[in-house]
């Protein structure tokens, strides 16, 4: 029983990466399995369910991740790096997963979108912590900590959505640029303005 749901959730995975949760139908899923379309409700209570629980298990996963890495760092940089490094593999090992986390929230029910975003938020606590506690030091510059910690998070997660296993650039190369790039914006902040004139060339104005 136990391999007949695994088997139901990875091919739901790869449907739902593939086609959209919403022109992916039960029959599908079924076909994908091998199994009757009436036997998938054995193993899930319905197709919303099947989203919930791929999201709900990659969150879980995913901030597991984050808590394992940031235990084996010592050191607010080494940790931010870390953590920046676990967010980055993380969604480009499990691109399927993550892209579907990212791009069908609608297809959950009020309760089960509550739940996830609680997952985030706590997801999201702990790299606003890092960062807190970077700029506390003196590590990081005076930053505004929340508004950073979603700037990173969408930065590091876009990588699900254009990422190519077969591209020229391993997942720990990619990895290397956005450590690299992230630190270096945490330790010199707000970048010096730019003059009037050119900032009217990015309004559209001249």
């Amino acid at each position: 029983m136990g391999d007949m749901k695994t088997t139901i959730k990875s091919v739901s995975i790869d449907l739902f990466f593939e086609k959209g949760y919403f022109a992916t139908s039960i029959s599908d899923i079924a076909r994908g399995s091998g199994i009757q379309k009436a036997s998938i409700y054995y193993h899930y209570a319905s197709k919303a369910d099947l989203l919930f629980r791929i999201m709900s298990a990659t969150m879980d996963d995913l901030t597991t991740t984050l808590k394992e890495r940031l235990a084996a760092a010592g050191g607010i940089e080494v940790q931010m790096r870390a953590a920046v490094r676990g967010h980055v593999c993380f969604h480009l090992e499990r691109q399927k997963e993550n892209f579907i986390a990212n791009s069908e929230l609608r297809g959950l029910s009020a309760e089960h979108y509550r739940a996830i975003v609680r997952k985030r938020d706590e997801y999201e606590s702990i790299f606003q912590q890092l960062i807190h506690q970077g700029t506390v030091a003196g590590v990081f510059a005076d930053v505004d900590v929340k508004i950073l910690s979603y700037a990173i998070l969408t930065l590091c997660t876009a990588g699900a959505t254009w990422y190519n296993p077969n591209g020229r650039l391993t997942v720990d190369e990619i990895a290397d640029i956005y450590e690299n790039f992230i630190i270096s914006g945490l330790k010199q902040g707000c970048l010096t303005p730019l003059p009037a004139a050119e900032k009217g060339i990015f309004n559209g104005t001249q």
